[in-house]
């Protein structure tokens, strides 16, 4: 018997918890370096030492790996707790709601140093919110996305209702974008707010407004209704051992991590791109964003259709591919003797292709593995598939920020950019990389739950 069809208002819905993570999570993956590892013309203030430590590291990089680190090994116990969970009100919104309010108060703190000037006492307090941060938003995102194969149990459904979870996360991507042209819109319309005082009441307004969509989402999802999800009886170490020594799932995330590494450089990188290579404003980082957003949406029901033809894995590939391309382009950005804005908007709209795709087929993907696990092993793993998969995540967006932060002391001001020029070339490996690796993917047909 063909399953229920989800109803579009519970997809809607789905989709606003991706987004209120996703504006959080960019909040940090766009201002952070800037904020902290800000170019001379900033305004902003030094807030923490700029000092390099053996020749190639600097504090930023060496904090948000610190507070990675920690984060990670919180993956897979919130998985654990999630798939085991018995509680009469699901497996999973129980443990988002709880971390709505958290994630919230530690990703403003985190842009609300204890000083105003250059001190030891940012780094420990950096430290320490950015770890507080990332144990929040992994309470959420781990259970949020472990409920997506048991809403979706088929294969096209879980296509579409990826679909509405990717939206979800390209308009929390647009919407931290922002964050510049509202700070610059607050400093002129506030006699005497300094850049500093613009920049922390914008990330005050956006995470509340990412808590609200969150909560839309955990609250909103009656999970006793449409999950059939069962607790799993399987201990962390047993679990942990079957997700690892499934083969495929392996492939997937070697390709995953260094897909992630590269896409984390380019969000990182955006301001730079802009006002050091190209010489225009930052405020025009919301208008690039808004052009990526269209032309991504304008291709989601084009990847809806052609993985029902072709299948998801031949899309990956290519989209990785072209993905490497506009890394490759972003060394070049500036030197051509071609208008500026021609030259960025050309590049967005290129890459909004493949973000189109890869956005969508992996988390559909992921859980087709998860559905041919259950029925191989007889065990509910769902959570703990996606922890690992975030464990890597999370290891390659501290990567991303580390190594982006680090090329730049090779140059990263105007007339002394090779710093960021290296980022798009490291983009280009890593996404020529992840394609390589993914044909080596296994594309396999699940068993039809059409009886």
């Amino acid at each position: 018997m063909k399953s229920k069809k989800l109803p579009v208002s519970v997809q809607v819905t789905y989709g606003l918890g991706m987004m209120g993570w996703s504006i959080l999570i960019n909040l940090i993956a766009v201002v952070l370096i800037y904020f902290y590892e800000p170019p001379a013309n900033s305004g902003i203030p030094r807030l923490i030492t700029q000092a390099v430590i053996f020749g190639i590291f600097n504090a930023i990089a060496l904090i948000t790996t610190s507070g990675r680190l920690f984060d990670v090994i919180f993956d897979p116990i919130i998985a654990q707790f999630s798939d085991r969970s018995k509680n009469p009100g699901g497996r999973r919104t129980p443990f988002m709601r709880a971390a709505i309010l958290p994630s919230f108060i530690f990703c403003c703190l985190v842009f609300y140093p204890l000083s105003k000037s250059e001190s030891t006492i940012n780094i420990f307090w950096l430290v320490f919110t950015l770890i507080a941060f990332y144990v929040s938003t992994t309470t959420f995102v781990i259970p949020y996305n472990a409920l997506l194969p048991e809403l979706a149990p088929e294969s096209e459904q879980k296509v579409r209702l990826a679909s509405w979870q990717a939206a979800g996360y390209v308009f929390g991507i647009g919407i931290s974008s922002n964050t510049f042209n509202i700070a610059d819109l607050l400093q002129h319309s506030v006699k005497g707010m300094s850049v500093l005082a613009s920049l922390q009441f914008t990330v005050l307004m956006l995470a509340l407004l990412a808590a609200i969509a969150m909560a839309v989402t955990a609250f909103g999802i009656d999970e006793r209704k449409f999950s059939k999800g069962k607790p799993s009886e399987i201990k962390l170490i047993a679990a942990l051992k079957q997700t690892l020594g499934n083969t495929n799932f392996r492939f997937f995330i070697v390709a995953d991590f260094t897909y992630f590494i590269a896409i984390t450089i380019i969000s990182a990188g955006l301001i730079y791109f802009l006002t050091v290579l190209l010489l225009l404003p930052k405020t025009m980082g919301n208008i690039i964003m808004a052009v990526m957003v269209l032309v991504s949406f304008i291709f989601y029901p084009v990847v809806n259709y052609l993985s029902r033809k072709i299948g998801k894995k031949s899309i990956v590939v290519a989209s990785l591919l072209l993905l490497a391309c506009v890394f490759g382009g972003v060394y070049f950005l500036g030197k051509p003797d071609i208008n500026a804005k021609a030259q960025i908007f050309f590049l967005v709209s290129v890459a909004a292709i493949p973000f189109a795709s890869l956005n969508i087929l992996p988390v559909a993907i992921l859980s087709e593995i998860i559905e041919k696990d259950r029925q191989e092993t007889e065990s509910n793993k769902e959570a703990l598939y996606f922890a690992v998969r975030y464990f890597f995540v999370k290891i390659a967006q501290t990567l991303g920020i580390a190594l982006f932060s680090m090329l730049l002391i090779y140059g990263k001001d105007v007339g002394h950019d090779y710093g960021i020029r290296l980022n798009g070339m490291l983009g280009f490996i890593l996404c020529l990389a992840a394609a390589l690796i993914f044909t080596r993917f296994k594309e396999e047909r699940l068993a039809s739950n059409d009886k």
